[in-house]
């Protein structure tokens, strides 16, 4: 019983240290516990479902299991693990390079989670060392492959303002070479590759972490400027000698008089709720304890229930006004899911 308990802390226990210390990296909080939990999970349904269709394929291709290994089934496992990354980043989820890191990073853990409770009940009696590859070299190989894909794909996506699943490509590729090579190794060259990775992925992360903590923080100075000049002219009534007043004046022959004030309600409660999100990430981010905000959920849904009023067409002619980029959309969700609205 001692002798599988080792085994099984080798196999488990890195891959854990492993997405615990990369949570660390993320002072702003940007990556929540549920989401984290989010991913690990569909990092282990990726692995399930890669252990039905690599024996199915393996029959159906009549390659032998080291073939196998390193051609085929790097593709599969490597574009599993990215589909919940692409679901993550199309729902607006993750709103940075650190995040999206960390998340793809949760998901390989996840996945090599569970390819290491496969072999321990299949390769129980296997030596300790293999146990230490199966731990830290599978946590880093997967989860870093994952990060990578998310990593360069989000990069496209900031620089387009859109998410798209071309954006995947470069990333997928790159990991299917990377895990492919892995699998060419023997075990002493496993060994090899993942003290590689134990020292290139800690400084990638942290290298993507200043880079995105310095994008944050720049988008943090110039939005809350923003906003605020935004919301103290809505709440002035000086609006309509700004841009903003007269391009919602020129919609008067097109739109309702109470379909144009909705919009004007809509807008000011969107920069409220940017505002109010915004100042969340600054407290997180100096571990001040905030404590629930019960107004945030009934914003959210005066504004849902705006959004409605105005219709389509009407919401369509206010995005404009709103900044409706990637970011700002993930500075929203953040919001709602924290609150809980």
């Amino acid at each position: 019983m001692d002798v599988l308990a080792l085994r099984a802390g080798l196999g488990f226990v890195p891959v854990l240290t492993f997405a615990a210390v990369l949570y660390a990296f993320d002072d702003f909080r940007l990556v929540g516990p549920r989401l984290l939990i989010e991913a690990l999970l569909a990092g282990a349904g990726a692995a399930v479902l890669c252990l039905l269709l690599n024996q199915r394929l393996i029959v159906a291709t009549g390659m032998g299991a080291a073939a196998y290994s390193r051609y085929a089934a790097p593709v599969i496992e490597e574009s599993a693990k990215a589909l919940y990354l692409f679901v993550l980043l199309r729902r607006r989820r993750l709103g940075f390079l650190v995040d999206t890191a960390i998340a793809g990073f949760a998901i390989g853990a996840g996945f090599a989670l569970f390819e290491n409770v496969v072999f321990l009940r299949s390769a129980g009696g296997a030596a300790p060392v293999h146990w230490l590859i199966r731990g830290f070299g599978t946590a880093v190989m997967h989860g870093g492959t994952v990060a990578l894909v998310g990593i360069l794909a989000k990069a496209a996506a900031e620089r387009a303002q859109c998410e798209r699943a071309l954006d995947l490509l470069p990333g997928l590729a790159v990991a299917v070479l990377v895990h492919s090579l892995y699998n060419h190794f023997s075990l002493r060259g496993q060994m090899l590759a993942s003290i590689v990775f134990l020292v290139a992925l800690p400084l990638t992360i942290l290298l993507v972490y200043r880079r995105s903590e310095r994008s944050l923080r720049r988008w943090l100075e110039a939005g809350f400027g923003g906003d605020l000049e935004l919301l103290q002219m809505l709440r002035e009534g000086k609006f309509l000698a700004s841009n903003i007043g007269r391009y919602l004046q020129s919609l008067r022959d097109r739109l309702p008089g109470y379909v144009l004030a909705d919009m004007l309600c809509a807008l000011q409660l969107h920069v409220e709720l940017a505002i109010k999100a915004k100042a969340v990430l600054l407290l997180q981010e100096q571990e001040i304890p905030l404590p629930a905000d019960p107004g945030v959920g009934e914003k959210f849904r005066e504004l849902a229930a705006l959004r409605r009023s105005i219709g389509p067409l009407g919401w369509r002619l206010l995005a404009p006004l709103l900044h409706a980029s990637p970011r700002e959309l993930w500075q929203l969700r953040m919001l709602r899911e924290r609150s809980g609205g």
